[in-house]
């Protein structure tokens, strides 16, 4: 009698529609990368800390995950290979972007989806030849080769790109007796030089680089910049998709200089640089809460400083013992790096995984690529 009734139940199991044994993964249209370059845990707590727990954006996560950040060659990621890592699904060896180990190129989740009728973009404070940004369009065997970056960002069909590096442009194009402005323009991008043009524009190609290497430090750069040209983004991205019929989007938007103020163990820095990057979390988030079919994934590519945040005293008796902020280096670590998932697909990203897993998993999620 028990065999029969599991019989029955196995048939019952396998007359079901696919359906319902493999329910449907919601439609993702729209991907909102946000990197923290250098943001590990502990940074995020320092937010939490001195914003004396009053709510952040990364309090608004859907969901949350733990990524591994090696590269191919090194225990301790560079930006470059994580980077790669994360745009591409492939990992590489530290100073590498956008190819495997033996040299193959690897397209990333943005060149996939510009193949397949999504809009693009990529936001930074550093130039959109740095490492991270890089990594989405570029193939060098050195992160320091801006030239062919450079050259390699002409190739791409990326709409939209607000932050630094226009020096390199212009250094390529004169090398070759070109105006870098005229080729652009020649490329169909308006090229804007301040961001008073760049708050201009609701449409079309948009070249905004407004300093010629790397952006100022938060205190020095204009008051808002990564909030403000997420915002612009995802303006400028949502018209091109309704208006060129797209199916949707995927943009990076890179909060560049939490690094550099960790490698510098500067706290005030990185405290003013995560708060920054947390204003345009929420942005992206508020985007997302009126734009159903968007996720919205905030990550890091490495942790920078291995920062700790002791107890002054040992005496735990006391009401108060206070903190301080402690760094273990003035370099990159080998920590897991948490990810932050809020929208559409939120609960898809889970568990401990490989930064090239969810790099996968997002391409699978838009409908771009399977690993």
């Amino acid at each position: 009698m028990k065999k029969l009734f599991l019989l029955v139940a196995l048939a019952c199991i396998a007359a079901l529609p696919s359906e319902a044994k493999n329910p449907k993964q919601p439609k993702v249209n729209n991907i909102i990368y946000m990197i923290g370059d250098g943001m590990g845990l502990t940074h995020v707590s320092m937010l939490e800390l001195e914003n004396k727990y009053a709510p952040t954006s990364f309090d608004r996560a859907d969901n949350i995950a733990l990524t591994r950040t090696y590269s191919a060659n090194n225990r301790v990621t560079d930006s470059a290979a994580s980077g790669t890592a994360l745009a591409t699904g492939y990992k590489t060896n530290n100073g590498w972007l956008g190819m495997t180990p033996d040299g193959t190129a690897v397209e990333s989740i943005i060149a996939k989806a510009e193949k397949q009728n999504f809009a693009t973009g990529l936001v930074a404070t550093y130039a959109i030849q740095h490492a991270t940004p890089a990594a989405f369009y570029a193939h060098v065997k050195s992160r320091g080769d801006y030239a062919n970056i450079t050259k390699q960002f002409m190739e791409s069909n990326i709409d939209l790109a607000l932050g630094g590096g226009y020096k390199h442009f212009d250094d390529v194009f004169k090398a070759q007796g070109k105006n870098y402005v005229e080729e652009l323009t020649n490329k169909g991008y308006k090229v804007c030089k301040t961001w008073d043009e760049i708050s201009k524009q609701t449409s079309g190609q948009v070249f905004g680089l407004l300093h010629g290497d790397n952006m100022p430090a938060v205190e020095k750069r204009q008051p808002g910049f990564l909030a403000d040209a997420t915002a612009k983004a995802l303006e400028i991205l949502t018209n091109n998709v309704k208006s060129e019929k797209r199916k949707g989007f995927v943009l990076m938007v890179e909060g560049s200089q939490i690094d550099g103020r960790s490698h510098s163990k500067d706290v005030s820095g990185i405290l003013a640089e995560m708060r920054d990057f947390d204003k345009a979390i929420k942005v992206a988030m508020d985007y997302a809460d009126n734009h159903p079919g968007t996720l919205v994934v905030v990550v890091a590519d490495h942790e920078t400083g291995g920062l700790s945040i002791p107890s002054n005293k040992t005496d735990f008796t006391l009401p108060e013992s206070g903190i301080g902020y402690n760094f273990g280096t003035g370099s990159h670590t080998a920590a897991l790096i948490p990810v932050y998932l809020y929208g559409t697909g939120a609960e898809q990203v889970n568990g401990i995984m490989e930064n090239t897993d969810l790099s996968w998993k997002l391409q699978q999620l838009l409908g771009v690529g399977e690993k």
